[in-house]
């Protein structure tokens, strides 16, 4: 029987799409998760729901313990992760307000999380290839999902993450362009690198809010002009989540 992981992001921070939720106390060996753990059913499929944001104040919102929550994840005996996502385009083709699934990563941040294991943790270190590290059958349910629904989808796409808080300079920005990127944000590396050394199918779907620094725009860094894409982007991403885990099999 699969039991889904959703991991939320903004827009998403709240378990309001599942029947018979409840808060439960999860311990791990790297530290209790970042966010509330929520269990929960989707039309009789168990769900875990966390959120990256919940909670979470300026001062802290970026220091996430990834292990934690990836392996919080685990020991819940979730079978998948499905992931949102907020991002930027590094490309003119992929517009705010549409989604990305990309395939591929391109890993910037300096968060050493490869290999989970230390003295005190019970846990091997894993030397895991990750030529495919997204899942394809996940990626598939999310595409079909949005084509279904009449969404706009980029697939086959390469996610750049940095550390953040601050955004690229425009030069940064130019490069990761140079170098294919499509989108870039701030989780999606480690979140799927951990997955892949638990053995879990992963993929995310993330929301563009916004052109990165590369494009010269008043728009793009206006809060007025980004939250009005988070709060319509949410329906869609929703919507493509709950479909994709009817599909799971």
């Amino acid at each position: 029987m699969n039991k889904i992981a959703i991991i939320g992001d903004l827009g998403l921070e709240m378990p309001d799409y599942l029947e018979n939720v409840k808060k439960i106390s999860v311990t791990t060996p790297f530290g209790p998760p970042d966010p509330i753990v929520y269990s929960g059913n989707y039309e009789g499929i168990e769900v875990i729901h966390l959120s990256r944001q919940m909670n979470r104040n300026k001062s802290n919102r970026l220091n996430i313990n990834h292990i934690a929550n990836l392996f919080a994840i685990k020991q819940q005996g979730c079978s998948h992760i499905l992931a949102s996502a907020t991002c930027r385009s590094l490309q003119e083709e992929i517009c705010p307000g549409e989604i990305i699934i990309p395939d591929q990563f391109i890993d910037m941040t300096t968060q050493w999380v490869s290999g989970l294991t230390d003295d005190q943790n019970p846990v091997e270190a894993v030397y895991k290839p990750m030529h495919d590290p997204f899942s394809c059958e996940l990626c598939d349910h999310l595409v079909e999902a949005a084509i279904v629904q009449g969404i706009t989808v980029h697939n086959k796409s390469i996610v750049l993450s940095i550390n953040g808080p601050r955004y690229s300079s425009r030069a940064e920005s130019n490069l990761y362009r140079g170098w294919g990127a499509d989108v870039i944000n701030m989780f999606t590396a480690p979140e799927v690198i951990l997955a892949n050394e638990l053995d879990i199918p992963y993929a995310t779907l993330a929301l563009c809010i916004a052109y990165d620094s590369w494009r010269v725009s008043e728009d793009d860094d206006d809060p007025g002009h980004i939250r009005p894409v988070i709060a319509q982007g949410r329906e869609k991403v929703l919507r493509m989540i709950t479909y994709a885990i009817k599909k799971i099999e």
